[in-house]
């Protein structure tokens, strides 16, 4: 399972909305399934640290490892940005959530967010699961 950057930095942040189902949602996948992020997230979860050795220790005790993401799924974020763009987009460049969503789409893995919106729009068949709000 891709774990998105929004669940890991509610949980680093501790986030007073958001982090409580985070770790409920962490907690519960990981008895499911092996928790993982790619090099995108990496660096998206980088504006949080200070160092490399910071990031790296703990993604180390989480037992969260970086994969990378295969070609076929880098073909695809691009083919799902022509139609995040066709449909009215404004960004100009990829974005993050489509490498990471085409990564799950062409490795079959779910994705645990809180973007469940844009994912399911452009990766139909991802499976998306969303940690809860706190009341």
């Amino acid at each position: 399972m891709l774990v998105d950057t929004n669940v890991l930095v509610d949980v680093f942040e501790n986030d007073a909305i958001w982090a409580d189902g985070s770790i409920a949602q962490l907690r519960a996948q990981a008895q499911i399934h092996r928790l993982l992020i790619n090099p995108v997230i990496y660096a998206e979860l980088s504006l949080t640290f200070s160092t490399v050795e910071a990031l790296d220790d703990t993604l180390a005790a989480l037992q969260i490892p970086v994969i990378e993401i295969p070609k076929p799924a880098l073909f695809l974020a691009g083919k799902a940005f022509v139609k995040y763009r066709r449909q009215g987009g404004t960004k100009t460049n990829i974005l993050a959530d489509f490498f990471i969503g085409a990564h799950a789409a062409v490795a079959g893995l779910p994705v645990l967010t809180r973007d469940v919106r844009r994912y399911a729009g452009y990766f139909p068949t991802v499976s998306l699961i969303s940690p809860v709000q706190a009341a």
